[in-house]
């Protein structure tokens, strides 16, 4: 408790001047979530009722995407910098943008895994891992640090509202300790695994974000096996009201027990046209008890169309698309939380469930 306390401390101090400055313009007290499609990456946005900015990834190298951030976070949330950038894992679709959106917008503190000096898949055949992460380990920030499970990120508490936080519950395969008045939860009985995951995936950084009573969790690209040991013996999340559904919806992840024991109300999946919606976590969703909607940002266009959620709920219909993103903001109070996809004028709010 001391350590978590003292890096909660340490955090907070070197970061409360500079995201004081740096906040986005008058808000209406709400806290914004937004899924840039970053083509099957991940590019998640939360803006606090302050104003306060965190970016959970950053998607893939080449310019569009961090354009596309870019966009999002200065036209639409009003932002000037991303005040905490959080890489859950590196691979190139959630750390390869990091550097050319720094280019376009200062970035405050970054938080990963500690930069591996090899491939983090353990491939030796990859010896242009150096070159690859190079942009990474050098582009300019107020600072970096390493996460571990039980740290928060010190978020700016806005006045007159529900308490915010955002905790590490994941991190390199090790987890926070579970709430103290945690019981058994009953569903491990029914968990399988599969053969161990040897990639970065296993290692993601998993976060969830409360404000007052609604719940967000992100787990990067946790895996299957991983996943299982974050609900089992006890759920270490809880219920949760939005599930970013891991992996972009692979089957190597979505393990049913963890999406079960979470019983979120809403997924978004940040899936790619030909990535993700695999038929495992399509079912895994949809058998899930409690939920009212599943969110994609691409419709899945394989074969196995049938491996989607209703038309309405996606924000990119065709292959060739422009980039359109989903938002969540939930209200002042955290009782109740509206999804919109802008570009289709598609809206529908949801009340907070009990936990």
């Amino acid at each position: 408790m001391k350590r978590n306390l003292f890096r909660t401390l340490c955090f907070a101090s070197a970061l409360t001047l500079a995201s004081a400055r740096t906040q986005a313009g008058v808000k209406d007290g709400t806290l914004d979530i937004y899924w840039n499609d970053v083509e099957g990456g991940g590019a998640t946005l939360i803006v606090t009722p302050s104003g306060e900015s965190v970016l959970i990834d950053s998607g893939n190298p080449g310019g569009r995407d961090a354009a596309r951030i870019h966009k999002t976070a200065t036209e639409v949330a009003g932002l000037k910098k991303i005040d905490h950038l959080i890489t859950t894992h590196f691979h190139r679709d959630h750390f390869g943008g990091a550097a050319e959106l720094a280019a376009l917008m200062p970035i405050g503190q970054v938080y990963d895994n500690g930069i591996p000096d090899m491939d983090p898949d353990h491939n030796p055949r990859n010896t242009n891992w150096p070159a690859q992460i190079k942009p990474y380990r050098e582009f300019k920030s107020d600072g970096r640090s390493i996460l571990h499970p039980g740290d928060r990120i010190a978020l700016w508490q806005p006045a007159n509202a529900p308490r915010l936080t955002l905790r590490c519950l994941a991190a390199r395969q090790q987890f926070a300790a579970p709430p103290i008045a945690a019981d058994v939860n009953p569903l491990c009985d029914t968990g399988t695994t599969k053969p161990k995951d040897t990639t970065d995936n296993a290692n993601s950084i998993a976060l969830v974000l409360d404000f007052g009573p609604f719940r967000f969790f992100d787990g990067g690209d946790l895996t299957w096996n991983t996943e299982g040991e974050l609900v089992c013996p006890t759920n270490r999340v809880g219920k949760v009201d939005v599930y970013q559904v891991d992996h972009h919806g692979l089957d190597a992840s979505n393990n049913p027990l963890l999406i079960h024991s979470l019983a979120p109300t809403v997924s978004v999946m940040n899936n790619g046209s030909r990535k993700g919606t695999s038929r495992t976590a399509v079912e895994g969703l949809k058998s899930s008890p409690g939920i009212q909607a599943m969110y994609q940002l691409h419709k899945n266009v394989r074969r196995d169309r049938e491996n989607n959620t209703a038309d309405e709920f996606i924000a990119n219909l065709e292959e060739q698309c422009a980039g359109n993103y989903i938002k969540l903001s939930v209200a002042p109070d955290g009782n109740s939380y509206t999804v919109t996809i802008p570009a289709t004028g598609h809206t529908r709010t949801f009340q907070t469930r009990d936990k």
